[in-house]
Parts: structure tokens; C-alpha cells; sequence
């Protein structure tokens, strides 16, 4: 198989990996009686976590599209999941900290998480095979990111590394 048909297989299996964890998410909350919020909330409250976050911190993390994540939060709040906060110094950011109910959510997807990786550590799946596929997608990610962000590759040979770039260098986005 060349690099470009694994590559694009590789496109191909990040996508329908997200999908199925969502669908894992659905499944485990149909299980817990949970039906107020789909997988996309729960995940939600799960990256927020313990933190108390602004919601420009969750978009710029990449996990969300803007009107995404503002219509995820208000339905949220809604159902007594997240309380959100105005800051005293600007008042156009606002933060979020999830309630106790949605602390119960989240500990409840933690103890999925675990049990998953319980299950693939018993088919010999372990850290170090776990790590290899995190490191090559971490570089697919940097790969992308750079891409967006310089319209180029990162390029590990170069002298000077983006990260280490005068800011009037890089192009605005």
C-alpha cells in the first residue's frame, strides 16, 4: 500500500473513529437513562471537566466550531448541566463550570473510558502500541495545523522552527 492510500485511509478512520466513540457515548447514556443530552453535550462536559473555562478557550482548543459549542452551552445551562459566569473584567467573556449533575456525567464517562481501556489492554493492545499510534497522529495534527496556519508542512529539517518564528513572520489568519 502506498502513503497516499494509507493516508487517505488514515483521513478515512480518524472521521469514523470519531463517529463510533460518539456512538459509545450515545450507547452509554442510553444505559445510564440519560436522556436529556446527546453524545456531542457529553463530550462536551467532558473536556470542560474540572476546569472552570471560557467558552473562547473551548473553540480555540480546536475542539469546536463557534455557533457549535454556543448552542451546546445555552442547551446545557438549560438543563441545570453547566453554570456559566460573566468575567468582572471583560464582560463579553463568559465562563462555564459543570454542576454536580454534570460531574456525575462525567465521572460516569470516565469509568466507560477506563473499562474500554481495560478491554483493549486484555486483547494486547497496551501502552506502548497505544503511544506509537498517538505520536504518528500528533504528527498528522501538527501536519494539518501547519497547513492552516503557514499554507505549508512542518518541516522538522528547517533551521528556524515555526514555533520559534517572529510573530510579524507568521501570516494572520
Amino acid at each position: 500500500m502506498s502513503v497516499k492510500k494509507e493516508y487517505l485511509e488514515l483521513t478515512r478512520l480518524i472521521e469514523r473513529l470519531h463517529r463510533r466513540f460518539l456512538d459509545l457515548l450515545r450507547a452509554e447514556l442510553n444505559r445510564l437513562g440519560i436522556r436529556d443530552i446527546n453524545s456531542v453535550q457529553a463530550l462536551l462536559l467532558a473536556n470542560i471537566g474540572d476546569e472552570h473555562i471560557a467558552i473562547r478557550d473551548l473553540v480555540e482548543r480546536g475542539y469546536y466550531q463557534g455557533s457549535n459549542v454556543s448552542y451546546n452551552i445555552k442547551k446545557l445551562a438549560e438543563m441545570g448541566y453547566l453554570e456559566q459566569e460573566r468575567s468582572a473584567h471583560d464582560r463579553r467573556s463568559v465562563s462555564i463550570r459543570l454542576t454536580d449533575k454534570a460531574l456525575k456525567v462525567v465521572d460516569e464517562i470516565r469509568r466507560l473510558e477506563h473499562r474500554i481501556a481495560g478491554q483493549l489492554d486484555e486483547q494486547d493492545f497496551g501502552c506502548t502500541q497505544i503511544e506509537t499510534v498517538c505520536q504518528a497522529l500528533r504528527r498528522v495534527e501538527r501536519t494539518w495545523t501547519d497547513y492552516v496556519h503557514y499554507g505549508r508542512a512542518y518541516d522538522p529539517t528547517a533551521r528556524q522552527s515555526y514555533d520559534a518564528a517572529p510573530l510579524a513572520a507568521v501570516p494572520a489568519e
